[in-house]
């Protein structure tokens, strides 16, 4: 049986609110309906940040959550990013920001965002986890922690220069587990070198884990006969990752109420994946490298705040070469040129390397939209 690292914690499955129901803005009756499904089926755990939907994910937060519970019934974490600060004397006033942003006295969880070896050393030198620390002993805090992007010696860095570090949110799931590139599980098994409890973002790698090729979905298909279940293909990811000992909690960011019904139906009673399971979803994993697809998560950090010069829509051309790839979907073209009619095209870009120091998946995007480019033009 799992160790219950924070009691007020209900449950293991949290609402990621970096993608929600969107119209003109969020769509607030959607999002409202969601959380009332949420909470009525005894989960309790939200997840936001400043940046998510350019700041609207707070504010949908104020209104959808905290005007409408209780503060006590809900746990929300929010986070400290890079950008928004330049100096230690800029910490304090953002954070009160996001406090009234999101209509709350206080955070549950405040985590130092998007940590990476370079991202790091200007959190030191703004002295931003001991003014996260101060910020905790006045009770504005309720636990101090980190999200984190880079290999597991630089984790194992922070962890030890910090041991007041109380929880790790990490990208985890079965696509990334062996990926050499974000070495989810040497960096899982750096948490359970210190005792931290894992917190998991992109359980599903941005919809890739639900969105399959006929090879993996004939698995999984093949397993839910041979246990007589119905679990969707989001299942096996989110279970995946939640069945891991030092893994406290799972986020989904899910971005309308059928998406919420179906994650609710196999985490409200949560079993981990059995041995047949863990080997289907190793098969499926297979199935991703032998396509050799851009794993991008479509977080759209490098494009955030107009980042790329040439105004390129970087994870929307990267899922037009998947699905190109993965579908054989020549439809994919008239996609291509749909996002780069007012906007960039990948061979538009100049070089110039601001999307890959933000990318949290470390990507080399410069060169994987030469790959882009050379697929749609030729």
């Amino acid at each position: 049986m799992k160790e219950q690292f924070f009691p007020e914690v209900k449950k293991n499955f949290g609402f990621g609110c970096m993608r929600l129901p969107m119209g003109v803005g969020v769509n607030k009756k959607e999002f409202s309906k969601m959380i009332d499904y949420f909470m009525d089926h005894g989960f309790n755990y939200f997840d936001t940040a400043h940046g998510y939907l350019a700041g609207l994910s707070e504010k949908a937060i104020r209104s959808c959550l905290a005007e409408r519970y209780d503060r006590k019934d809900f746990i929300l974490t929010d986070k400290l990013t890079a950008p928004y600060f330049k100096k230690q004397e800029d910490i304090r006033p953002f954070f009160e920001k996001q406090l009234k942003a999101c209509g709350v006295e206080y955070f549950d969880f405040y985590l130092m965002h998007a940590q990476d070896a370079q991202v790091y050393e200007k959190f030191k030198a703004c002295k931003a986890y001991e003014t996260a620390l101060q910020l905790k002993e006045e009770g504005l805090i309720k636990h101090f922690g980190i999200s984190f992007h880079d290999t597991p010696e630089v984790l194992d860095r922070i962890l030890t220069d910090y041991p007041q570090v109380e929880v790790v949110q990490i990208q985890f799931n079965y696509l990334d587990y062996y990926n050499p590139s974000v070495e989810s599980k040497r960096v899982y098994e750096v948490c359970e070198k210190h005792n931290k409890p894992v917190i998991v973002m992109e359980p599903v790698k941005g919809g890739s884990l639900v969105d399959l090729s006929d090879d993996a979905k004939s698995i999984l298909d093949e397993e839910n006969k041979k246990s007589q279940k119905d679990y969707s293909y989001a299942s096996y990811a989110i279970r995946f990752a939640a069945s891991f000992p030092h893994i406290f909690m799972v986020l989904s960011g899910m971005s309308n109420f059928e998406q919420m019904e179906d994650n609710v139906s196999f985490m409200e009673k949560f079993e981990p994946l059995n041995d047949s399971e863990m080997d289907a979803v190793d098969r499926v994993r297979k199935t991703f490298e032998e396509l050799q697809l851009i794993p991008c998560t479509s977080c759209h950090y490098c494009v955030l705040d107009n980042e790329c010069p040439k105004n390129i829509k970087i994870p929307e051309l990267f899922a037009c070469y998947n699905d190109r790839k993965r579908f054989k979907d020549w439809n994919q073209n008239m996609y291509y040129d749909l996002n780069t009619r007012d906007a960039g095209k990948a061979s538009d870009c100049i070089q110039c390397g601001k999307c890959e120091q933000v990318c949290p998946q470390h990507l080399p995007i410069r060169d994987l939209l030469k790959d882009v480019s050379k697929t749609f033009h030729g």
